[in-house]
């Protein structure tokens, strides 16, 4: 049994769901420990959406500073954006009376972290993709412990601080899996099918929506349903293949009950995102992963290798799928069972299902 905790945390989180939710896991877990915790949370709808159903809870928004490059026109703004954001947040540690500061990742922890230090409260941050990026390599400088999703990721950090393996906290609605059948008929789905889930993360991924949608005809005729959640900017686009295909599958715009899409699927196919691949392993779906091939660094191409090499997961460069391929190469793998079995074990193996509770251990011994 765990230490109870009689500790306040700060977790800065905000700016996209592959921050927000590992953050709001671990203040879930700070709280059911005896703890208190304050989320602090970028002004983007998408950090609006993700955060309801969490009324009990205690979030603050902060306005998203995005560092820009250092020979830019926009520096001074940003500066002054900083500073001003530095010093709301030192007011906010104080009221609070903060004992540690928990940044997940981005920008839009710099400010609170810099804070803590500066107040000399314990700072910590949290890296979950396989390669650091831009904004946790200088949010590293403010830390004194680097917590990693991935062991890969230990290295990318050098040395001179500790830097410990604790996974990618999993939200505790995730955590019970749903019954297939019953799960299948409350979204209006055949039991009888193969189901894909699509997910392009909390603010979709339009390519991936479009390959979709344009294969559902295919889908269709090969037996195979859709549950796709597109994201708000491509609902709409997306919207008119459903409407012609009704039988092909469901089409929703954001789902802030992930235990009910990831309890149907039998085949899942996404980008790589560290968060996505740990509901993916916890729930032992063998998946398709469509790197975004702009993303800092190529992060999530190094995340999917990661599972590919396990055999978790195929990993398919967006650059190669087209809308002749798609449909052809997703259908031959969902209909090839002793594979997805065999991908099934291995996605099993990659869960780290104690990752919040060691994110909480950590923060505890070290204050």
């Amino acid at each position: 049994m765990s230490a109870p905790i009689k500790k306040r945390l700060v977790i800065a989180c905000g700016g996209t769901g592959g921050h927000l939710f590992p953050g709001i896991a671990v203040a879930e877990e700070w709280t059911k420990r005896g703890g208190e915790v304050l989320l602090l949370i970028s002004e983007k709808h998408i950090d609006a959406l993700a955060s309801e159903g969490y009324s009990h809870l205690r979030f603050e928004k902060m306005p998203t500073v995005a560092m820009p490059k250092l020979v830019s026109l926009k520096m001074p703004g940003f500066l002054l954006r900083f500073v001003g954001a530095f010093f709301s947040c030192r007011k906010l540690l104080k009221s609070f009376q903060a004992d540690a500061v928990l940044g997940m990742g981005g920008f839009t922890s710099t400010a609170p972290l810099i804070a803590g230090q500066s107040k000399g409260l314990p700072t910590f941050i949290h890296e979950s993709n396989a390669i650091p990026g831009r904004a946790n390599r200088l949010n590293a400088k403010f830390a004194r412990t680097i917590l990693v999703g991935f062991e890969r990721c230990v290295a990318p950090f050098g040395h001179g601080k500790p830097v410990k393996v604790v996974g990618t906290p999993l939200r505790p609605s995730l955590e019970v899996k749903l019954p297939k059948a019953d799960t299948l008929l409350e979204w209006g789905l055949d039991p009888a099918k193969k189901t894909i889930l699509v997910m392009g993360g909390s603010q979709g991924a339009r390519r991936l929506n479009e390959l979709v949608s344009s294969s559902l005809p295919k889908f269709e005729a090969a037996g195979v349903q859709i549950l796709q959640i597109s994201g708000p900017n491509d609902y709409e686009a997306a919207l008119p293949a459903y409407e012609e295909h009704p039988n092909a599958g469901k089409l929703i715009s954001f789902c802030s009950e992930m235990q009910k899409a990831l309890a149907v699927a039998d085949l899942a196919v996404c980008r790589s995102g560290a968060s996505s691949l740990t509901e993916l392993a916890h729930y032992e779906i063998p998946s398709v992963l469509i790197p975004y091939p702009f993303a800092a660094d190529d992060h999530q191409t190094l995340n999917a290798e990661i599972f590919d090499e396990v055999g978790a997961a195929e990993s398919w460069p967006q650059g190669e799928l087209s809308a002749e391929n798609f449909a052809p190469r997703m259908i031959e793998l969902i209909q090839n069972e002793e594979k997805l079995s065999r991908m099934s074990e291995a996605m099993k193996s990659l869960a780290v299902p104690d990752a919040s509770g060691r994110v909480c251990d950590v923060i505890s011994a070290e204050q």
